[in-house]
């Protein structure tokens, strides 16, 4: 008999904890397999942590433990599913991000293979089977038989769902002339690109690629301004890094990225690429994981899951646009994909690269430190200049007329000049939807979601109402329901509306829509980017999907339609996001031999994120912004960490929580801040009350050992949920 450790798969921290099984079966089983067992009377999913063999009885197992132990109920795998090193990785995350070993477990594998019940039910390996001649002796065979032997003879083999004559095939298959055999089929069509030649590396690029190999240091923050060449940089040091008989981990922040930097690998690499995002179905995650697994290609490129991609003997990793907030999970375990590729970086012994035009104010703070190598890239390929930018004040009359108040009039002054000289043109708003919140004009009652109690935003093109943080709908009501008035009035404006004012204005004009809407569609955003790469529309309008990585020759124009989205969110990184957003999107401009022009319009012209963005001053808002964030002492002169609590009674959370402050408030004394309780942005998720609490401290290791035994006095409460947020963004 033999006595394994699992985890349960619930990620809670109260179950954060080994549980004890015994297996009398004989299948064969050992750490890092999944078993099906029994948990408070409900079927579960195990993982195994421990496992040894016993000559004790179930009884006296159970007489030496104190507690009864169960038999497991079936083991599902036959191997083990994670290395030594990924195994370790989760550890580290786990500790690192006080997390439920699980739900690290859970985040590092694909559906098929994942520590949940669920995974039983997902898609397994799937097979083509074919045929092929193994014997051409003719004789007894009829004619029809020997037509369709010497056609499979004459190929290395035939796919037998290609062959119609299945009763002939069969008795060939009967007599030993035919051989069925079985081939895992891949899910995932990954196109076939042409090679491109690398093209001729300018000095700064040289330049840079020579002080990385020089240097034995393990981190690299990139830095270059937009259009200066950061991708051919990381092509150049992969070749290099395959060379040496090593695998590389290229990381890109957003979904919609991710065809393009497919495209520029798979063009150089053929054959030698795998891919991994959220946006692949669980059966294309699956072949790809496994392919991985097997060896069978030695670089991926992903979104921010692929840092756990099963990879061996990594010489190389690199985050593209390291300071998007994407690279961070907001679900537990909360990880940040560039600390966990620091980890791993380490445990391979590979250096990491961590690239953007605009990085991280704690990036830079540590490449300033020289906690990591800065490498800077100042000029545009062939030196390029950046584009001419200009601010218009929303707020002057002068530049807004009865035409539009959405476009001023220099924006369309531009616009048309675009158009007329056969250009194209980037539109930006960083709000999707039409109408940004739908209200009773006669009670003032806004329309919210049940689920978080946020406003509702319309969305024209199927006359509904859509909740843009939990994906609640409902239809565009013909009434209030408050007080039956059909004076229902919209205001504010996304994508949608920013589509149906270009239509309007400029009806000669080809458009294109690319938001979290339009590529609900997996398919569709790889289709809308090469259209319009394509010169198949004029003008291309979207969200923050558009304003980064993207490289358009033709592009000469991007007009940032209302640059104060998110300035007043209430955040401390509110300006910083505002900068770097407005920074990339003002790059795609003027790329190649045409110059770039790019308008942002503002209702505060003033503001140093957006005068020093237009400006692509990047060393200005950084020394700005961090005398700031010291005297506030938000990171990178501090570290954070959010406490929340969750529950079904309001009461109860309330209580929970200062309960819970009282605590970290003791324990922390000068050494941490605490604000809070506050109520959240989004107030209410999953039928839950939440509030928060935010904690400054600088010593992290005081801070673990605080929020560990937070955990184990709050988190066994029956009234309410903890979670811990290490390092958040959303504060």
């Amino acid at each position: 008999m033999k006595v394994v450790e699992v985890l349960i798969e619930y990620a809670n921290y109260s179950l954060d904890r080994p549980f004890s099984y015994c297996y009398k079966g004989n299948k064969t089983l050992d750490v890092g397999f999944r078993v099906l067992l029994k948990f408070n009377n409900r079927e579960l999913v195990g993982y195994i942590t421990k496992c040894y063999e016993t000559d004790k009885s179930v009884e006296e197992l159970e007489k030496e433990f104190g507690f009864s132990i169960d038999e497991v109920i079936d083991v599902i795998d036959s191997s083990a599913l994670l290395s030594d090193d990924l195994l370790k990785l989760a550890d580290e995350v786990a500790d690192y991000y006080i997390a439920p070993k699980i739900s690290v477990l859970q985040s590092m594998l694909p559906p098929s293979l994942s520590p949940r019940k669920s995974s039983l039910k997902a898609p397994k390996i799937a097979y083509d089977i074919y045929v092929k001649a193994v014997d051409n002796d003719e004789s007894g065979l009829t004619d029809k038989q020997i037509e369709l032997l010497r056609l499979i003879s004459s190929a290395d083999s035939v796919l037998k769902r290609e062959i119609k004559q299945v009763s002939i095939l069969k008795k060939l298959v009967e007599y030993g002339r035919v051989a069925e055999f079985k081939v895992e089929k891949r899910r995932l069509e990954i196109p076939d690109f042409e090679y491109i030649a690398p093209p001729e590396l300018t000095n700064e690029q040289k330049g840079v690629i020579k002080e990385f190999n020089e240097s034995d240091d393990k981190v690299y923050l990139l830095e270059g301004v937009t259009g200066s060449g950061k991708t051919e940089v990381y092509l150049t040091l992969s070749e290099q890094v395959l060379k040496e008989g090593k695998s590389v981990l290229m990381l890109v922040p957003e979904i919609s990225l991710t065809p393009m930097m497919v495209e520029y690998y798979l063009r150089r690499f053929k054959g030698d690429v795998a891919i991994l995002h959220s946006q692949l179905t669980p059966a294309e995650k699956y072949d790809e994981y496994r392919k991985i697994a097997n060896g069978d290609c030695h670089i991926v490129v992903g979104a921010r899951s692929a840092i756990f991609a099963p990879l061996k003997n990594i010489g190389l990793i690199i985050l593209d646009e390291e300071h998007v907030e994407s690279y961070k999970q907001d679900t537990v375990p909360f990880y940040h994909a560039r600390e966990v590729a620091i980890m791993r970086g380490k445990m391979h012994k590979a250096k990491v690269i961590l690239g953007s035009a605009t990085p991280s104010l704690e990036s830079r703070a540590r490449a300033q430190k020289n906690i990591y190598h800065l490498l800077l890239l100042n000029n545009r390929v062939n030196n390029k200049e950046l584009p001419q930018t200009t601010i218009v004040n929303l707020s002057d009359y002068r530049n807004i007329d009865r035409d539009s108040y959405i476009f001023s009039r220099r924006l369309r002054s531009e616009i048309s000049g675009v158009l007329s000289r056969h250009e194209q043109a980037i539109l930006l708003i960083n709000r999707r939807g039409f109408s940004t919140s739908v209200s009773c004009r006669k009670c003032g009652h806004i329309f919210k979601c049940p689920t978080c109690d946020i406003a509702l935003t319309y969305h024209k093109s199927d006359n509904m109402l859509k909740c843009h943080h939990c994906d609640y709908v409902m239809t565009m009501p013909e009434e209030c329901p408050e007080c039956g008035s059909k004076y229902i009035m919209k205001t504010g404006f996304g994508t949608e509306k920013i589509e149906e004012e270009v239509n309007r204005l400029f009806p000669e004009a080809r458009t294109l829509r690319l938001d979290s809407d339009s590529a609900k569609i997996r398919t569709k955003i790889p289709a809308i980017i090469e259209e319009f790469r394509q010169k198949r529309a004029d003008i291309l309008i979207g969200t923050q999907m558009i304003a980064k990585g993207h490289d358009f020759p033709n592009v000469t124009l991007v007009g940032v339609v209302l640059a104060d989205i998110g300035l007043s969110m209430p955040s401390y990184r509110s300006n910083e996001r505002a900068f770097q957003l407005i920074t990339q999107a003002v790059g795609r401009s003027g790329r190649k031999d045409k110059k770039g022009i790019a308008i942002i319009q503002t209702y505060m012209p003033n503001n140093y994120a957006i005068t020093m963005s237009a400006r692509q001053n990047y060393e200005l808002f950084y020394r700005k912004e961090m005398e700031f964030r010291r005297l506030q002492s938000y990171p990178p002169y501090s570290y954070l960490a959010s406490v929340t609590v969750a529950g079904k009674n309001e009461e109860h959370v309330i209580e929970g929580m200062v309960s819970l402050i009282e605590f970290l408030n003791h324990e922390f004394g000068d050494n941490g801040q605490i604000l809070g309780p506050t109520i959240p942005y989004v107030p209410f998720e999953g039928n839950n009350y939440l509030r928060t609490a935010l904690i400054k401290y600088k010593d992290q290791k005081l801070a673990r050992e605080i929020l560990k035994k937070a955990i184990s006095l709050y988190s066994t409460k029956s009234q309410f949920h903890l979670s811990i947020n290490i390092d958040p963004y959303n504060f």
